[in-house]
């Protein structure tokens, strides 16, 4: 994974529970950063729901107290962008949700992320034979999303639809007339566990605006649990 030069944060990500659903392109040009454009799954939009556990988390080395373990649930898209010759692929996210308030503060407003701070709590039940993870967060009434899934985790296929959604290694976001901020996030290829059942409780126009609140009466095109892995958050750059 390289040196700690120009590390901003490390931590580990762990338990992804991701729901894509496919949206018109038209949704997304909105939320689209300057100089980035939108990246497609066999010619699909996607946005995912996901949900998942912040632990281990060290700011520039350093821990801070009661904030090294936390619940996140995010909804994001994906996107490219070509840095000279080099296409980067990476994600731009709708809203953050996470329980601290000290987070959401720092996000939005050096980083001009979209965070919001909510009640979180999360279920991890593991058997012999079988995983249970469920996020759960409160924004008028309790949502939650819910996986159960193998306990064996297996490899991720080459050219497969989960790999083009873990393996988006950039972060965007619009900072502004024409400017759109990047950092870099580096983790090794991750598993993931086959998914028996899930359930999605979540009100979408609630959480994340009425341009997604169709989502409350759409399947999701697929459903995973990924593992995860340590992750190391590099410094962004600006352009």
């Amino acid at each position: 994974m390289g040196t700690n030069k120009g590390v901003f944060l490390t931590a580990e990500w762990r338990k992804l529970a991701l729901a894509q659903y496919a949206v018109d392109e038209k949704i997304l040009l909105k939320y689209l950063p300057p100089h980035t454009e939108l990246d497609t799954w066999n010619g699909k939009y996607y946005v995912s729901l996901v949900g998942f556990m912040f632990t281990n988390v060290k700011l520039q080395g350093f821990s801070i107290p009661f904030h090294t373990n936390f619940e996140e649930v995010n909804l994001r898209f994906y996107v490219r962008y070509k840095d000279v010759k080099e296409w980067k692929r990476g994600v731009v996210f709708i809203k953050e949700i996470v329980p601290l308030p000290a987070i959401t503060f720092v996000a939005n407003t050096v980083y001009k992320e979209n965070y919001q701070t909510l009640p979180m709590k999360h279920v991890w039940i593991t058997q012999e034979n079988q995983l249970e993870v469920d996020y759960l967060w409160k924004n008028k009434t309790w949502n939650n999303f819910q996986i159960i899934a193998d306990a064996q985790a297996e490899e991720i296929s080459a050219g497969s639809e989960e790999e083009f959604i873990t393996e988006h290694y950039w972060g965007y976001t619009d900072i502004g007339f024409n400017k759109t901020s990047e950092y870099g996030v580096e983790h090794p290829r991750w598993q993931t566990y086959p998914v028996k059942s899930y359930k999605i409780n979540v009100d979408f126009g609630i959480n994340y605006g009425n341009d997604f609140a169709f989502l409350n009466r759409a399947q999701p095109d697929s459903v995973f649990l990924a593992e995860g892995s340590p992750i190391r958050v590099l410094k962004g750059k600006r352009f």
